[in-house]
């Protein structure tokens, strides 16, 4: 069970630093919610750390070193650590999930960009669809078809986020378009990064991710009524309250380079609103063939660690080789950082 004290904290870092899902999880069952609230916590302050930082290097690897501790039952003594393990161990959540987040954000560090739209999901699938699988163990839900389903939502979401901050990523020196993208469009990756510029073949780029996204959003609605009733409001309402932000980046001519796309209260009330009712119309809803259709190739990985039940130590070859690198690249600037000294 998660200590009282440290789901306040939890609660409080939600409430302050992911307005979206704070408003989706209002609508969970308690006994999700609470444990829904200490995995964004862990996972948010990880990612803030990692994008706070300037040299993320030594984020990541704290952060492989906080997960070793967790499922060592030896958590740092801080309330996210604390409440995540509670939920590590309530709920047997397989380490390959928040394994995942790690190599996404150990891309990050590297400032991976992404040659093909594929590349870029392979991306979205670790930092984001990754969460979405573990939602659905909060949620006892170990079914492949509503895992799947699941890493669609998160697939969604992440490129959700990409479109609405290519302004403010170009400013920061990071690029998550396609590559390949900027090619046909005439942009230089290179000379856009050095002096960001309101290209403008950038809205259409960026009405191709929301258009990306929008497949995964309705493929992803399929899996909502197989889930328990009484998380579905929720994970409709975090649906909606998303997709809500790409159609307000529509609303900017898909201009997210000059402005960043906002929601307001009254919509997020209204789409809690239509998540409840919505909730109520899937007593009557027919089985969608599409619930079945097979997970994206760059998800499979998610859907097969959760199903499995498995938390057995598993970090990949892949994960262990960016660890690596990250780990020489930090040991060559501490070494010079002395020498400078």
């Amino acid at each position: 069970m998660i200590a009282p004290q440290d789901l306040h904290h939890c609660r409080e870092a939600i409430r302050t630093g992911s307005l979206s899902f704070h408003a989706a999880s209002k609508l969970l069952p308690t006994k999700v919610r609470d444990p829904a609230l200490a995995l964004y916590a862990f996972c948010r302050l990880a990612d803030d750390a990692v994008d706070d930082s300037a040299d993320k290097a030594p984020a990541v690897l704290a952060l492989r070193d906080r997960l070793d501790l967790v499922y060592a039952r030896r958590p740092r003594n801080v309330p996210a650590d604390r409440a995540f393990a509670a939920v590590v161990q309530d709920f047997d959540m397989p380490r390959a999930l928040p394994e995942a987040l790690l190599e996404g954000l150990a891309w990050d560090a590297f400032g991976r960009q992404y040659q093909t739209m594929p590349d870029l999901l392979a991306y979205c699938a670790r930092v984001a669809s990754a969460v979405g699988a573990m939602m659905c163990v909060l949620m006892r839900v170990r079914d492949a078809d509503a895992l799947a389903r699941a890493c669609d939502l998160g697939l969604a979401m992440q490129l959700t986020n990409i479109a609405r901050d290519v302004g403010e990523d170009a400013r920061e020196g990071r690029l998550y378009l396609p590559l390949d993208w900027l090619a046909e469009a005439g942009i230089d990756p290179k000379a856009f990064l050095a002096a960001p510029t309101a290209h403008p073949a950038l809205p259409a780029l960026t009405k191709r991710l929301l258009d990306q996204a929008d497949v995964f959003y309705q493929r992803s609605t399929t899996g909502v009524p197989v889930l328990p009733l009484p998380c579905r409001p929720g994970i409709f309402a975090a649906r909606h309250v998303y997709a809500g932000i790409g159609g307000a980046v529509a609303r900017l001519n898909y201009d997210s380079f000059s402005a960043r796309a906002r929601t307001t209260s009254r919509q997020k009330l209204g789409w809690l609103g239509l998540s409840v009712l919505q909730t109520v119309a899937t007593a009557v809803w027919p089985v969608s063939a599409v619930l079945h259709a097979a997970p994206e190739p760059e998800v499979a990985f998610l859907v097969d660690a959760a199903a499995r039940k498995s938390t057995r130590f598993s970090r990949s070859d892949a994960l262990f080789a960016a660890l690596a690198q990250l780990e020489s690249k930090d040991r060559a600037k501490r070494s010079l950082d002395r020498a400078g000294a």
